[in-house]
């Protein structure tokens, strides 16, 4: 992030600007919803400029910026689609103390200005840097369309209303009244009775709230998927956006943490195979403690929390507290994975079924049912298999299954650093080894990457090597 984005105070401040062109219209429409005071310099301004001058929305100078107009100003736009005038302007206002932004010229601005979407109070920006303009602007067109024209309205008068609802208590409490205001209760009474609607409203929502007991602590086990954001859940979203603790595995990725509202408490409990972990016992206590203090707890696993999360132990953990509960299915590994390469887990013909597999257990390597997997045309998804690789061959060589049995072990599914390795079952080990993954990574017996996505593997230089 090279640009902070902040929201600067600009009521009785300064701002400057050089320019009367299209540029300088463009800034100042902008500009001129602000409280703060305009002084333009332009020899030659557009009529609109010397309409705002006339109608004493701006100053308007008719002469070149010089030294010292810019003392005092919080802001200075150089606008006069000039590069060597732009570069003399910005130079006198940077010796004076303002912040400067030369229009279309990133590389010499101290700050930018976004794209904006107004809702007066409620403003929301929009940048991306300078990297790709056209999208800053197809976002705002979204907002502007998805967001009610009222919106502002609500705001105005839940703000006005902001010191008599401190009453309720700092947290959870208050959070709700305003999230029923706004969400539910708010827009309702704007349909129905307009502005003083909303405010008869707020007085009785305001009595319901207090009237009502805090809601109790409850827990929701939701499944992160595996790793990309957009594969989360509508109900995960949800989630995440209710949770006053996020207690989270080491497979969610930042992306997906970064979806948790601001004010969460985020805590690691991350369990690695055959390393260092926090226990499930403490675990278990420490969704207990924060769900007892009424906290919304989200327990937030990778993939599927039914899929080799140990979901039983904690839901017992849980429920034997008194605490409420619920789940989130999430997207698993297998499905994840098994799409990337273009095939799917069962196939007519070829297998009836599928076993989903763990690779280790509390006890060390899984033993399973190896002389049924070994047989032609089985398929399975083993999760938590590459330090058991070796193991895992040696078990199905054992029990009959074919050297050149395909494999395919896809690291970091779905994310942007995905990598397949296709191999056989003679060859995984040695190619596990040189692969050097160090993701999370999931195996699939018996299944090679459809070609055209081999070739997709090939020319992105994603496949293992």
């Amino acid at each position: 992030m090279k640009h902070f984005p902040i929201f600067l105070a600009l009521e009785g401040r300064r701002i400057v600007l050089s320019g009367g062109g299209d540029a300088a219209l463009a800034k100042l429409r902008l500009l001129l919803k602000t409280r703060g005071h305009i002084t333009v310099f332009a020899r030659s301004p557009a009529p609109e400029i010397e309409t705002w001058a006339t109608e004493g929305r701006l100053t308007l100078a008719r002469r070149a910026f010089g030294p010292g107009d810019a003392l005092c100003a919080a802001l200075f736009y150089a606008a006069d689609e000039n590069p060597v005038e732009d570069a003399r302007t910005s130079a006198l206002a940077r010796a004076d103390g303002a912040l400067v932004n030369i229009v279309d010229n990133l590389a010499d601005s101290q700050f930018i200005t976004p794209a904006i979407v107004d809702r007066d109070p409620v403003t929301i920006a929009i940048g991306t840097e300078g990297a790709a303009p056209v999208l800053a602007r197809a976002i705002k067109a979204d907002l502007e369309a998805r967001l009610p024209a009222t919106l502002g309205t609500l705001a105005r008068i839940g703000k006005a209303f902001r010191k008599v609802a401190d009453i309720l208590p700092m947290g959870r409490r208050r959070r709700d009244f305003w999230a029923d205001f706004y969400f539910s209760a708010g827009p309702r009474a704007m349909d129905q009775g307009g502005e003083d609607g909303v405010r008869q409203t707020l007085d009785t929502l305001l009595a319901h709230h207090l009237a009502t007991p805090e809601r109790e602590g409850h827990v929701a086990f939701v499944g992160a998927g595996p790793g990309d954001p957009e594969l989360l859940t509508l109900k995960a979203r949800k989630a995440l956006d209710a949770a006053d603790v996020v207690i989270h595995d080491r497979l969610v990725t930042p992306e997906i943490l970064e979806l948790a509202r601001r004010e969460a408490t985020l805590i690691d409990a991350g369990k690695e195979g055959f390393g260092p972990s926090m226990s499930q016992d403490e675990i278990n206590q420490l969704i207990i403690r924060h769900a007892a203090k009424g906290a919304q707890v989200v327990r937030l696993k990778g993939g599927d929390p039914t899929v080799f999360g140990r979901l039983d132990e904690e839901i017992e953990a849980v429920q034997g507290a008194g605490i409420s509960w619920h789940v989130v299915p999430g997207i698993t590994a297998a499905s994840a994975s098994v799409a990337s390469i273009g095939q799917s887990l069962t196939k007519r013909g070829r297998n009836a079924s599928v076993r989903l597999l763990t690779g280790h257990d509390m006890k060390g390597f899984a033993d399973h049912d190896w002389r049924t997997l070994a047989r032609p045309g089985e398929v399975a998804a083993i999760y938590m298999g590459k330090k058991s690789a070796r193991f895992i061959q040696g078990r199905l060589i054992m029990h009959g299954a074919e050297r050149t049995t395909p494999i395919t072990l896809v690291e970091n599914a779905s994310r942007p650093d995905q990598r397949v390795l296709s191999t056989t079952l003679e060859q995984l080990p040695l190619d596990l080894a040189n692969a050097g993954a160090t993701g999370p990574a999931l195996m699939l017996f018996g299944l090679a990457p459809r070609a055209a996505q081999a070739a997709l593997f090939d020319n992105a230089e994603q496949e293992l090597a």
